[in-house]
């Protein structure tokens, strides 16, 4: 006699958020597959650790336990399906959907699997757990690279990515004051308010990018801007930048001389610079080979005076992040 296929939905408290059971490979075997939503991230996702796991992901990836392919997308006519993959080697594998659709505002899925039966652990959805992987990301790079002391930091962009960046950076340096800058007044008036309220710190909206910049210990660039935004002569020594937009040719939010003007330049995967569509900006250039990995910064301990921090999207660490929140629900540490 068939089985009906099932599913039960259970609410758990707060913290576990949504959990369903549902049919498990083998007749008469049930699991629970944990579904987080926005709220249940922004609830329980905490900067520091979002950091501190994130930094465990890149060193995984730089030592070949977290495997970490380039993004791949296919093609819909009207937009693209993009997904970004990943597996940490006897644990898990799992990925991350999203696409490139006029719509507004749109969903992402992070799906996480486990590594021997390959039943699904638990499901992100929505658009908070890939900006805070992000932002976490950018928050390792500034733990590693910037100077123990900086503690003024500039934001050109005032988007999600640079709010979870300013949230995870907050985490690891203290920050006397932020200028931030975009070329809506009304945005950057309104993202100055919120981030002062909600980060606890001083945060104030500045007329230009060059106000924002100047004299600031941590620069962040995260804007969609086809064209350099900054000036290399705006950023003093030894500060550390971050981009965060575009940065392919034909289309970057900065130029090559910001590159000349860098002691030291970093990105979070060598191997995604390669698979940019239009180029990377720096490929087929000498510049490109002056990057280095993050995961070989933070595991030969190297350091430098102006750095630049290229954030191009590791994969595989959404998926991590989801792991991680989810062994943390179970009492796993």
């Amino acid at each position: 006699m068939r089985r009906r296929s099932r599913v039960k939905r259970r609410r758990g408290n707060r913290r576990r958020g949504l959990s369903l059971v549902v049919p498990g490979s083998r007749i008469g075997r049930w699991i629970v597959v944990t579904v987080l939503s926005d709220a249940d991230v922004r609830a329980r996702l905490r900067a520091d650790e979002a950091v501190r796991w994130m930094r465990e992901a890149i060193v995984a990836a730089h030592e070949g336990r977290l495997r970490t392919p380039p993004r791949v997308a296919t093609e819909l006519g009207a937009g693209r399906l993009v997904f970004t993959t990943g597996a940490l080697e006897g644990e898990w594998y799992g990925y991350r959907s999203y696409d490139s659709f006029d719509v507004d505002p749109g969903q992402q899925v992070v799906v996480l699997q486990d590594w021997t039966t390959g039943e699904v652990r638990a499901i992100a959805v929505g658009n908070e757990l890939g900006p805070r992987r992000v932002g976490a990301i950018g928050g390792v790079a500034v733990d590693a690279l910037a100077k123990p002391g900086a503690e003024t930091l500039a934001l050109i962009g005032t988007g999600t990515q640079a709010f979870t960046q300013l949230w995870a950076i907050s985490a690891v340096r203290r920050l006397s004051s932020v200028r931030v800058f975009s070329r809506n007044h009304e945005r950057r008036i309104a993202f100055a308010a919120r981030a002062s309220e909600e980060l606890g710190l001083l945060v104030s909206a500045v007329d230009s990018a060059q106000q924002a910049v100047e004299g600031a210990d941590v620069v962040v660039l995260a804007t969609n801007s086809p064209t350099p935004v900054i000036e290399p002569a705006w950023v003093k020594d030894g500060a550390f930048v971050t981009t965060l937009g575009p940065k392919q040719h034909g289309r970057a939010e900065f130029g090559p001389e910001l590159i000349d003007r860098a002691d030291l330049v970093v990105t979070d995967s060598i191997a995604q610079t390669r698979a940019y569509d239009p180029p990377f900006i720096l490929s087929g250039t000498p510049q490109h080979d002056r990057l280095i990995s993050l995961g070989a910064a933070l595991s030969g301990d190297v350091t430098g005076g102006t750095v630049l921090f290229c954030s191009v999207g590791l994969a595989g660490t959404e998926a991590y992040l989801l792991a991680r929140l989810i062994d943390r629900a179970h009492g796993v540490q």
